[in-house]
């Protein structure tokens, strides 16, 4: 299992050559991923209550009036995921989604385990489950980027270029720096790109790339999954670089309350970098490269 679920051979070999900064759509036709997750499939993970209630989300920002997110009690009963209420929220034209499907169905778990063997990449993948002429969600923009698998129906995406460029969890993230003014902008605007994607196709969406996805003009429900593909950075590696940092003591003897006050601080910063500078031409860059290797093809969860 692979890439390949996902996207053709050639998208598979170009993603994995070149990473992209343009949207693209690519005919992936009808893969393992398509036989195993079918409409029928979330019958069982939506509305017989299996999905952790943590991992449930149901909006309909794109109603009239639009709707925020239902607090997770509008759903639960006992503390669980109640698949009727569910249901009963769907049928008004509620989109479900189903958050990190990869932690709790095992093919799917086998399928991120892959795409990371592949790529270094760690990765997640949510269903959404919208109602004809639904939309859940409207503008925003992720900080990683996105492999778009259309299941079933159809889904709109209207896409406007980056309004930053390689925003990340803790940078730019457009829940950190939103503006509402942005969305009368877009909207006046119009779209940089529309795509209507249907079954067999799938929409790579780099980060950073705002977007607008909706069913108001399909005549049935759509079900897509997004793999949300976390992109190692430099940021990352100089984490690694400075994993091991704790093992020598000088960066373990404490700082004085006295130090943090006054120019004595500024002292302490230029021994501490002068420090940090010795340690890092002190590694084994061979050494160290296998074990960053290894921490990419292992690591699930990040922090940048």
């Amino acid at each position: 299992m692979s890439l390949r679920l996902l996207l053709p051979e050639d998208g598979a070999t170009e993603l994995l050559g070149s990473w992209p900064d343009e949207p693209r759509v690519y005919e992936r036709g009808a893969t393992e991923l398509d036989r195993f997750v079918t409409p029928e499939f979330f019958e069982t993970w939506a509305f017989s209550g299996c999905t952790p209630a943590d991992e449930v989300a149901v909006m309909n920002l794109g109603g009239n009036p639009p709707r925020p997110s239902i607090h997770p009690m509008g759903f639960k009963t006992n503390g669980r995921t109640d698949g009727a209420k569910l249901r009963a929220y769907y049928e008004k034209g509620f989109t479900i989604r189903l958050g990190n499907l990869q932690r709790v169905v095992p093919f799917l778990g086998g399928v991120s385990r892959s795409i990371q063997r592949e790529t270094g990449f760690s990765n997640y993948l949510h269903a959404f489950l919208t109602p004809a002429g639904g939309q859940g969600l409207q503008h925003h923009w992720d900080q990683q980027m996105a492999v778009i698998v259309q299941i079933s129906g159809s889904k709109t995406w209207e896409l406007w270029e980056p309004k930053f460029k390689d925003p990340v969890r803790s940078h730019l993230d457009s829940t950190q720096v939103w503006d509402p003014r942005w969305q009368e902008e877009w909207i006046s605007k119009g779209p940089d790109q529309v795509f209507d994607l249907e079954p067999g196709q799938s929409l790579i969406l780099p980060r950073g790339w705002v977007h607008n996805p909706h069913s108001r003009n399909s005549g049935e429900p759509s079900i897509h999954l997004t793999f949300a593909i976390r992109e190692r950075t430099p940021v990352w590696l100089m984490d690694q670089l400075l994993s091991g940092v704790i093992q020598d003591e000088e960066f373990r003897t404490v700082i004085l309350p006295e130090e943090i006050h006054g120019e004595g601080l500024k002292a302490r910063l230029r021994e501490t970098r002068r420090e940090l500078i010795t340690y890092l031409e002190s590694l084994d860059l061979d050494e160290k490269a296998e074990s960053v290797r290894g921490a990419a093809l292992t690591e699930l969860e990040y922090t940048t």
